[in-house]
């Protein structure tokens, strides 16, 4: 006789045929839980022993444009960002280089950055189009809603590349810099393992994107399977928080009364304004997403305490060149615009640099045009296309605020240019206003507005209106690096946030005892004269529910076939919250644990499999014990197989 508790697995499909039933399983092995409740226990006696790294190198992978940064762990208070890139743009900080990488005909590596940029731009038009150049590739990740490690990226040119391939080119090019550089500084060769990498994220980022990343770290050779520690994905506007605590106030300008001042000394933290208890908000203003996390300082140690989960969404400045590219296209016509793009890529990338430099002279007091010079072959294929000047065509679209110089430039008034970043500015606000709603978002403290959008006097102008003096803005003076120096402190010490909230709800599929009534019919699975109800979906953890750093979910099963030689668990998540079914709309299979129990007869009556999950961290850790043998099988969960 059975009781409620047991758990059997076997192999479900042979007996669900032999069993004439309604039950239409998803062939999941029939398991039902042997431990009703879950146990939760702060797994820190179960931590590997840490390797003694050197140096933590993080890299901000960026949509526009990225960098890495170092600190020693000898000297974790000094953090050197890396060298300044050649060929940087007038009137644009180079402590970054753009996210741009130019591959030959041959589909090899040829270049990144400003180097990539440089290079593509000075090919000849009939050879350029040979060349595949690649920017703003990130935000495929994050778009893409089936994402798998075959998913493609499209070149200037219109050819298709494996976005695997370009991202594993790229973090190989910033792992090449960086040991380079710290070579240089040691006078020998600098070992690889001795490094602790960290790669930033978006925090509103899906898993399979996180997960994506660390497979092109593995496929760059930054860290192998073998030791996936060596490699902590950071979530950027987490980085973001640790770096803004530590803020001194000569480092950082307050909106609020535009000094660094504030009745402290310029020397003191704005941790010493910051105590137990205090909340902040971080907006991480990029150039693809915006991403907003709430946070709480836990004293004595001042850990940090999620409070609610990260949100945002793609409202990027590169909204803003889509805007312009839409009015190019109103102006000029789309057929010619994409005829432009693929038959002169190099022209049209100089167009957007132009663009670029314009875009940051944005501001809300400005009252003189901004000019955007078009490069001679678009006014040239301008012509040759439609058969009439560019001059025309802008005198012909009726587009108010935008006028031809004589100097051949585009002159822009600045309301042509606001309204331009009004629809991305837009979507901030309100995503801000919504947040600021929420119950857990009451009393905020500071709000830290960070990224290299951060930047925009338009963007600062629209928050403070938006807050009306409800909480500090405060802006770190090297704003595009905060990511990055915060990327390097979390990795000298990913302990500091202990608290999160687990972006989904994951749970395994069981079988449990049918309950008419209760259970719907169709789930109902006849085995050996017994009904179960089939498809149960058994939460370890929901959707938004706090997490502590290295929290352990454990569940216990049994298997109740001593033939039974391989038992194979596997893991579903989903966003919402209350999930009953593996079969529910939005449920899907993110991992798969299989546990080889052959050769081994145990004596207990029920043998015991205890699963065990670990969250709380940016990546979640799965593995089962067979408790007979102590034999354990790790699994990493794969959201990236569809």
């Amino acid at each position: 006789m059975m009781t409620e508790k047991e758990l059997v697995i076997d192999d479900v499909i042979t007996d669900a045929m032999a069993t004439p039933s309604p039950a239409k399983s998803m062939g999941d092995p029939g398991i039902t839980p042997l431990s009703p409740t879950h146990v939760l226990k702060d797994s820190e006696e179960n931590e590997p022993t840490r390797h003694p790294y050197v140096v933590v190198v993080a890299i901000d992978f960026g949509t526009t444009s990225s960098g890495y940064a170092y600190a020693f762990t000898k000297e974790p208070e000094c953090i050197h960002t890396m060298r300044r890139w050649e060929g940087g743009d007038p009137g644009v900080s180079n402590q970054k280089t753009p996210t741009t990488i130019l591959l030959s005909p041959d589909r090899k590596f040829h270049s990144f950055g400003y180097a990539a940029r440089d290079f593509y731009h000075d090919l000849d038009p009939t050879e350029s189009k040979q060349w595949l150049y690649l920017e703003k590739f990130k935000m495929k990740l994050h778009t893409t809603a089936n994402l798998s490690i075959d998913t493609d990226l499209h070149a200037a040119n219109g050819k298709k590349v494996k976005a695997l391939d370009i991202f594993a080119y790229a973090l190989a090019f910033f792992k090449e810099q960086a040991l380079k550089e710290l070579s240089d500084q040691a006078g020998a060769d600098f070992d690889n393992a001795d490094v602790r990498w960290v790669i930033t994220v978006p925090a509103i980022w899906k898993m399979p994107a996180k997960q994506f990343m660390r497979e092109a770290s593995y496929k760059a050779g930054l860290v192998s399977r073998d030791n996936p520690d060596q490699l902590i994905i950071a979530l950027e506007p987490e980085a973001a928080s640790i770096y803004c605590r530590k803020l001194r106030l000569h480092q950082m300008v307050d909106l609020g009364n535009k000094t660094a001042l504030n009745g402290y000394s310029p020397t003191e933290n704005v941790g010493v304004g910051m105590t137990q208890g205090d909340r902040y908000v971080v907006v991480d203003c990029g150039g693809g997403t915006v991403d907003l996390t709430v946070h709480q300082i836990r004293m004595p140690e001042g850990h940090l305490k999620e409070l609610y989960k990260a949100s945002g969404g793609p409202y990027g400045s590169i909204g803003i060149d889509y805007e312009f590219e839409k009015l190019l296209c109103k102006i000029f016509g789309q057929d010619f615009i994409d005829q432009f793009k693929i038959k002169r890529p190099a022209a049209w990338v100089d167009l957007m640099i132009a663009f670029e430099s314009r875009k940051r002279a944005a501001a809300p007091d400005r009252s003189n045009p901004l000019n955007i010079n078009l490069p001679f072959s678009f006014i040239d294929y301008y012509k040759k296309f439609r058969g009439h000047s560019v001059e025309h065509a802008l005198r012909k679209s009726n587009v108010d605020f935008v006028k031809w110089s004589s100097q051949g430039m585009l002159r822009m008034t600045p309301d042509a240019m606001n309204a331009l970043f009004k629809p991305t500015i837009d979507h901030i606000i309100q995503h801000l206003t919504e947040l600021f709603e929420k119950p857990e978002v009451t009393d905020i403290k500071f709000l830290f507005l960070v990224g290299g959008f951060a930047e925009s006097p338009l963007l600062q102008q629209a928050v403070q209106n938006m807050l009306q003096g409800r909480s500090r803005i405060i802006i770190p003076h090297d704003v595009g690096l905060t990511i990055l120096k915060g990327a390097v402190l979390f990795g000298l010490d990913p302990s500091i946030i202990k608290v999160r909230r687990s972006p989904l709800t994951y749970g395994v599929g069981v079988l449990n005892r049918f309950i008419e009534g209760k259970h719907p019919p169709e789930k109902m699975l006849v085995k050996e004269g017994t009904c179960w109800c089939t498809d149960v979906f058994d939460t370890f953890i929901s959707t938004d529910q706090s997490v502590a750093l290295g929290e352990t979910v454990k569940r216990s099963y049994t298997p109740a076939k001593p033939s039974q030689q391989v038992i194979v668990i596997h893991v579903y998540c989903s966003e919402k919250e209350s999930v009953s079914f593996i079969t529910d709309p939005g449920v899907r299979k993110c991992g798969t644990l299989k546990l080889d129990v052959s050769g081994t007869e145990s004596p207990a009556a029920r043998r015991e499999i205890q699963t065990l999950m670990q969250f709380g961290d940016t990546e979640i850790r799965a593995m089962a014990v067979d408790v007979a043998t102590s034999r354990s099988v790790k699994a990493s969960i794969d959201f990236l197989s569809q």
